[in-house]
């Protein structure tokens, strides 16, 4: 059965993240990455608009008005709307560390108003109806693990101020838990950093299915495991219920991705779940059962569409239309089974 809800999204970043000039895998053009979204069909369905990194090559953050209009009006004639924006907050961008000293954080909190600011010309054009802006902590694991309490009071507080000047702006963030971003490596700590953070109504949780399946398996918190190695089916889906429950409150934005049970980095990128192919034949996840536990009760969360996220995918690939069309066929099916009117 067909449904209006969630508008399927796809990602711009994985022409950026993990991408170096003067390698194999040199950044791919926003000009591309939406031609390439653009020409995606399946039976006559298309993606319907684009989830988006506020950063160079793609984006300058610090771009003028007439600029960042020229860009909507670019995806627009795209038949695309724009949805959830990444905020440039990681160091070397606009940001740096939310749980840094002073001037870091104060550099984070920068980072979300110039995106909430490009946000609110997008809003007022027309291009971009829904969506959130997401971050995480711009911070590692073994730098957090000096002291585990202290630090995630710090990125809490980083985040409550980030989410007051979005709070100003009429928009969300949510945090996308990674196994490489420290106090957010693993589902319970995410938990318990939501919570500190305490503004449910405008700091949430983006779940993506590659990375939070490594949640499952305790990558860089063995302590925090809920399956082993040669886990049966019913362990799985048993320990899926336990995180999904616990995440799935704080859910408002979801990608769909695939992961093969590996981490993969590339660039200056840290290691963190690799994304594979929409059908891989290695990859661990059921997508579309998956996704179910994730998007019930999306609409009542604000949830108004999903993305899938290919980050460093080889361009190779990336470059394939065939590529983009599984994917879609997969969206479709998420949507299918799991959306709404």
């Amino acid at each position: 059965m067909s449904h209006t809800y969630p508008k399927l999204h796809n990602a711009m970043w994985p022409g950026l993240v993990g991408k170096e000039e003067g390698t194999d895998h040199p950044p791919i053009s926003l000009d591309r990455m939406l031609e390439l979204t653009a020409n995606a069909e399946v039976n006559g369905q298309k993606f319907e608009g684009i989830d988006y990194f506020l950063f160079h090559p793609h984006t300058d953050p610090d771009a003028s008005d007439d600029e960042l209009k020229a860009i909507a009006d670019k995806i627009a004639a795209k038949g695309l709307k724009v949805g959830s924006l990444v905020a440039p907050i990681w160091p070397g961008t606009v940001g740096d560390s939310a749980m840094g000293d002073d001037e870091a954080r104060g550099k984070f909190v920068l980072a979300v108003e110039k995106a909430c600011r490009i946000a609110k010309i997008f809003n007022e054009h027309g291009v971009r109806e829904y969506g959130v802006i997401r971050i995480d902590s711009a911070a590692g694991v073994a730098d957090w693990t000096a002291d585990p309490e202290a630090n995630t009071k710090k990125i809490a507080e980083t985040f409550r101020q980030a989410a007051q000047v979005a709070k100003d702006n009429g928009e969300r963030l949510a945090a996308e838990g990674e196994i490489c971003w420290a106090g957010m490596h693993s589902w319970k700590d995410m938990v318990n950093l939501l919570e500190a953070v305490d503004m449910p109504e405008t700091v949430g949780f983006q779940a993506d299915l590659a990375h939070t399946y490594l949640y499952l398996l305790g990558y860089n918190a063995p302590e925090h495991a809920l399956l082993m190695e040669g886990y049966s089916d019913e362990e799985f889906w048993a320990a899926y219920k336990t995180m999904t429950d616990a995440l799935r409150p704080w859910t408002i934005d979801f990608h769909v991705a695939q992961n093969d049970g590996s981490v993969h980095g590339t660039g200056s990128h840290d290691k963190t779940g690799r994304h594979c192919p929409a059908d891989d034949p290695n990859g661990k996840l059921d997508i579309v059962k998956c996704a179910g536990y994730w998007l019930e009760g999306a609409a009542d969360r604000g949830i108004k569409h999903i993305c899938w996220d290919g980050c460093m995918f080889p361009n190779e690939m990336l470059e394939t239309q065939q590529t983009w069309n599984t994917i879609l066929d997969v969206m479709l099916k998420v949507r299918d089974a799991h959306g709404w009117d």
